[in-house]
């Protein structure tokens, strides 16, 4: 390859167990029709009907292919063969065909795909197997993305996809598992982080980035909401009755299209855990979320003037802990008074996971008066199942601007301390919002928010076991490879 020659960029598609196990004596262990299908739609489908994907393909893959389906239909087909003596393809390549066109190399092919007449006529190029070629395509600065069907069953494999440099790609998208004939897998998508420009990526993958939804949710409110008065005065724009969901088991959805308070998500929620309705105690971290709220002026202005400065009153953390207690002030000592939810769900996700009551609520109509704010996400439920705890919250009251994104990451945080110390793996959280609403100062700010690429989501690991909730704290918890956009200011109404 001559120095400066150009070449295509290129992405992997592969299936392979949780061992990176890929083929057995040349061919799948596996029959799934479900991942058949799923790689035929995505490099088969093209955004622009005028063009084609290309797939490439070493030649003991390419001869594993029964003859009835060589070459692969509506797609350009290059196979690598060190059998071949020249650099160049016996003839020129048509643009309208399926080939297959024959390649010493893969840098042989990439130069080829990217040349006339097959620049012009390709979309997306994929490297689609064997061991060999995958090997050496992933080492490629050219390589953008990895698109992974992950299956969770084990079996017998004597070759084996490469080890994905975590370094380099970062998980983009997870689709939620599904089965084939009892067998467990998860499509998955990797970009690669040495891309100057944000990766192209197919039209037809399995999920799209998660905060996708999100942005989408936004945009939408925007546009459509209903203009809204507010106990606040503000105004508002809203819409009523929308949902997200997002996949916990390979990532955190902490929103990376603006940076979001991290630290104050997990403070916030370990207070909640605690039990705690004094805001001093998150003031003292430098944590004000709740400043406004449990200021003088507005217990005052809600009628609790005999209301310490700083006591919320029985809110989350009270009802999680203590429901039906009778309130007596922050300072006082609950002990074994009303209703431990948390404490009895973490026992029946432990004794009984398939219970269909595996509910956390914060919404006590008779305790009501005395919160400095009835609560916004008031009611939540748990499920159990393939070893994994799942989620499911339900928000009267969602700030999109502000609100939501700690409320996304405090759900998806919690999920993944029951799962801790149940014993159990974080499966899909589902975000159930009520009046979805962006307050009118917001709607500027979230403009521009909406502007930003979404980058991948970071991953959250707790390494040191904890068989209790209660001791688990801001410093157990490790979060890697956050990378945000900058913070974005937005005014909270109060």
């Amino acid at each position: 390859m001559s120095e400066g020659t150009k070449q295509q960029v290129f992405q992997l598609v592969v299936a392979a167990t949780r061992q990176l196990g890929i083929g057995k004596d040349g061919s799948l262990p596996w029959k799934l029709p479900g991942d058949m299908k799923y790689f035929k739609d995505l490099t088969g489908t093209t955004s622009d009907p005028s063009k084609k994907n290309a797939v490439i393909m070493g030649r003991t893959t390419w001869e594993s292919i029964p003859s009835k389906f060589r070459p692969l239909k509506g797609r350009h087909n290059v196979v690598l063969s060190r059998k071949r003596q020249q650099e160049q393809p016996d003839s020129t390549p048509d643009p309208s065909g399926d080939g297959p066109v024959t390649c010493s190399s893969l840098g042989t092919a990439m130069e080829l795909l990217a040349q006339p007449p097959l620049a012009n006529s390709i979309e997306h190029v994929f490297v689609i197997g064997g061991g060999q070629v995958y090997k050496e395509a992933i080492q490629s600065e050219l390589c953008a993305a990895i698109h992974l069907t992950q299956i969770d069953e084990d079996y017998d494999c004597d070759t084996f996809f490469p080890k994905i440099d975590q370094s380099r790609f970062k998980l983009w998208s997870a689709a939620s598992p599904q089965k084939d004939k009892g067998v467990r897998y998860s499509f998955l998508c990797y970009t690669a982080t040495n891309q100057d420009e944000p990766v192209s990526l197919p039209a037809a993958m399995a999920s799209q980035h998660e905060e996708q939804q999100y942005l989408d949710l936004v945009a939408d409110v925007i546009k459509n909401g209903a203009v809204r008065p507010d106990r606040t005065g503000t105004g508002t724009l809203s819409l009523f009755g929308k949902q997200m969901r997002f996949n916990l088991r390979h990532s955190f959805p902490l929103l990376t299209t603006k940076r979001v308070f991290w630290r104050g998500v997990a403070e916030e929620l370990l207070w909640f855990i605690s039990g705690s309705t004094n805001a001093k105690r998150l003031q003292d971290k430098g944590i004000s979320i709740w400043d406004g709220n449990a200021s003088r002026a507005y217990l005052d202005s809600i009628g609790l003037s005999n209301r310490e400065e700083g006591d919320l009153g029985p809110v989350y953390g009270f009802q999680w802990r203590h429901f039906g207690a009778e309130y007596k002030g922050m300072h006082a000592d609950y002990s074994g008074q009303g209703v431990d939810q948390l404490a009895d769900l973490i026992s029946r996700i432990k004794s009984n996971p398939e219970d269909r009551r595996l509910i956390l609520s914060a919404w006590n109509p008779t305790a009501l008066p005395d919160m400095a704010l009835p609560p916004c996400h008031l009611m939540c439920q748990f499920y159990v199942a393939d070893g994994e705890l799942s989620c499911q919250m339900y928000q009267r009251s969602c700030d999109l601007g502000l609100g939501v994104p700690f409320n996304i990451a405090s759900y998806a945080l919690l999920t993944y301390l029951i799962a801790h110390t149940c014993g159990l793996q974080p499966g899909d959280l589902v975000h159930v919002l009520g009046d979805a609403h962006v307050y009118s100062n917001h709607v500027e700010p979230l403009k521009q928010q909406m502007k930003n690429q979404p980058r991948p989501f970071p991953v959250l690991s707790i390494p040191e076991k904890k068989e209790h909730i209660d001791s688990i704290a801001y410093e157990d918890l490790q979060l890697e490879d956050y990378k945000p956009h900058a913070k974005i200011a937005m005014q909270m109404a109060v």
